[in-house]
């Protein structure tokens, strides 16, 4: 069985969450605080020496931070993962404009101004910074869902979920949502997808 060592308020922990029922793998699951400092132990370093969640432990005992490339592995043989090498390209392009386009500004606006106390005053200076960026995203993504159902091949893959988990929240982080009517009926696209489930599931 699997474990994951996540954070339940974490968007790049509840991709990996939400794949992992998508692709019907059993898991357990443990609880880690980086609010707490429960990242920078040596027990935890031992396991990702990055210091950060999440991380899958394998069956045999392997592990794999990394929110991104845990999603590859686990939908790898699945439809949400193509097979075929363009489109496999296409979700990786997707992956990667998450990673350094999107999460950076959109994962970090919602962590400082809704999660940590007082980060709006701490990080007062870095906020339009912030929403400049974030906004740029969500407008080439817009853009992409004015014409397309999902990011790639017409059909719900990985790329959807790394998107969608931190997108979904963003207006913890002041994003305004009403502006993007194609993203927000994505949002209803994605729930509707076999096995999904919210931020707040755990499983049984």
């Amino acid at each position: 069985m699997y474990t994951l060592y996540s954070m339940q308020s974490s968007g790049n922990c509840y991709k990996c969450r939400l794949t992992l029922s998508q692709c019907e793998l059993p898991y357990t699951l443990e609880d880690v605080d980086i609010r707490e400092g429960a990242t920078r132990t040596p027990d935890f370093l031992a396991i990702n020496p990055n210091g950060k969640v999440p991380v899958l432990a394998l069956p045999d005992g392997r592990t794999l931070a990394e929110s991104n490339a845990i999603l590859v592995y686990l939908a790898h043989g699945s439809p949400l993962l193509p097979e075929e090498r363009f489109e496999r390209a296409k979700v990786m392009e997707w992956l990667f404009f998450e990673q350094y386009s999107h999460e950076p500004y959109i994962a970090v606006a919602r962590y400082w101004l809704s999660l940590h106390p007082g980060g709006r005053e701490m990080q007062a200076a870095r906020i339009s910074d912030w929403l400049e960026h974030g906004h740029r995203a969500l407008g080439v993504m817009e853009r992409h869902l004015d014409t397309n159902g999902f990011f790639v091949g017409g059909r719900y893959t990985i790329a959807d979920t790394a998107l969608y988990a931190y997108t979904h929240v963003a207006e913890d982080g002041d994003f305004e949502l009403e502006r993007y009517p194609a993203i927000r009926a994505w949002f209803e696209r994605v729930k509707a997808q076999p096995r999904h489930v919210t931020m707040d599931t755990r499983p049984a």
